[in-house]
């Protein structure tokens, strides 16, 4: 996914049925061990608290309290407060009550272990018992600990919102314990930091992680978020399914657009962006234009078309 402009250190690893990539312009021996560790710290607290893979996780208990209003982590609560913004920017499109649909559709367990194909009597269409209006995030007035509420029935799904959101976090958070210039990428959500006057980065776009040649980027500080339809699918009861939902059908979302990535300050704010474009169909590239975002967006044909200075695809290799 990326084109070195200067000497870098870096690792990558299994992520989420992805891969994560860490890269490190290391000032001291032992700078990528520790942005490593610190990327590591933040990827466990994000998946204990809104893991719906997890029974342990916070996320699932709240899901099994039947609507009673309970105090939650700190970083549950900021999660669900970008989850919740996100939505509201999105006009819903992007929307974090859609953890049942996601069952149903088929994808009840880690992406990894998602069957390829499997038999089904019907893919199910799903009641949705509440949208993301009816989730109640507060303040406990005793001990002044978040609270959130979630109606009966719902289950969270906090996805691409919390992946983007560790990636923001991971890479200023290793920037701050090693004072280098961070890059990091979690399964295409992708967040820098601490990038030094005159070296960008050179990114790869990519629309799934085995592709190979890619156009370049340069990014300086901020963050880059694809969401496409051509990772994560499967098949379910004959019908082709993929990760991203269409709050209005609770179903994969039926879109012109196959791949979208785009640039923002956060990772949040791309990833939100690009989700809400695919998921918005015809719309999207209008409501992306209108965002003043720039962004790539490759139709179902694998024509490519820019908004907002989007740079024209670069295929040079740097030297």
């Amino acid at each position: 996914m990326f084109a070195a402009s200067v000497p870098e250190r870096r690792a990558q690893w299994p992520l989420w049925g992805g891969t994560a990539h860490l890269v490190v312009r290391e000032r001291r021996p032992g700078d990528l061990e520790l942005a490593r560790a610190t990327v590591d710290a933040v990827l466990d607290e994000v998946e204990r608290a809104c893991s719906r893979f997890r029974p342990d996780s916070e996320i699932s208990s709240l899901a099994a309290d039947d609507g009673r209003r309970r105090v939650v982590s700190a970083l549950l609560a900021d999660l669900l407060a970008g989850a919740l913004g996100a939505a509201a920017a999105t006009g819903g499109a992007v929307d974090p009550t859609l953890g049942l649909a996601m069952i149903a559709a088929g994808y009840d367990t880690a992406f990894a272990r998602v069957a390829p194909s499997a038999p089904s009597a019907g893919v199910p269409t799903l009641r949705r018992p509440a949208s993301w209006r009816d989730i109640e995030l507060g303040v406990d007035p005793a001990t002044a600990a978040a609270t959130v509420r979630t109606p009966p029935g719902v289950l969270l799904d906090l996805g691409a919102t919390a992946k983007a959101m560790a990636a923001d976090r991971a890479a200023a958070l290793a920037h701050q314990l090693t004072g280098c210039p961070v890059m990091v990428s979690l399964c295409g959500d992708l967040a820098v930091a601490g990038t030094s006057a005159g070296q960008p980065w050179l990114v790869e776009v990519l629309e799934r992680p085995d592709d190979v040649g890619g156009p370049l980027v340069h990014v300086h500080d901020g963050a880059v978020a694809t969401s496409s339809t051509t990772a994560r699918r499967w098949v379910s009861a004959g019908r082709r399914m993929h990760h991203l939902l269409d709050p209005a059908t609770a179903l994969p979302a039926r879109a012109p657009w196959r791949t979208v990535t785009v640039a923002a300050a956060t990772c949040l704010a791309a990833n939100t962006a690009a989700t809400a474009a695919i998921v918005k169909g015809d719309e999207g590239a209008g409501w992306l234009r209108a965002s003043g975002l720039p962004a790539r967006l490759v139709a179902a044909d694998g024509r490519v078309h820019t908004v907002n200075d989007w740079p024209a695809d670069q295929l040079e290799r740097a030297s």
